[in-house]
């Protein structure tokens, strides 16, 4: 069993930053992709960004190319999404996502993951 933990989430002006976390309660971090979704309100969940296994390879959606960062640490069992530039378009319920089956970063939906954290609120005002 994998527990997931995201923090990091609050209320930022359009422009601003925020570093999401991702903490995993696991033994062999190193062997699962992550994944972090959002879900906005009236919307389904859609794909933010994906990190390979060793964290070199990356993906992520059209929306947030170029503005979000995906990365991780497997010896403390993090995984981390920086974003930068935020719009209030990016506000949503952010989740972390793992799965253990392949290490592809270009996991796109979110029944490709088994485990999921249970979310950390980002609201950017305008």
């Amino acid at each position: 069993q994998v527990q997931l933990v995201e923090s990091g989430g609050g209320l930022v002006q359009s422009g601003d930053s925020l570093r999401l976390s991702c903490g995993a309660y696991t033994l062999n971090f190193g062997d699962f992709v992550v994944g972090w979704f959002r879900q906005a309100p009236g919307k389904e969940r859609e794909f933010v960004a994906g990190i390979s296994w060793s964290g070199v390879s990356t993906y992520y959606a059209d929306s947030v190319k170029g503005r979000f960062i995906i990365s991780r640490r497997n010896k403390l069992n993090e995984a981390y999404l920086q974003m930068n530039s935020l719009e209030p378009e990016d506000t949503a319920v952010y989740y972390c996502a793992a799965d253990s089956k392949t290490d592809r970063s270009q996991l796109t939906r979110a029944d490709d993951y088994q485990y999921w954290g249970r979310g950390t609120q980002v609201t950017v005002s305008s």
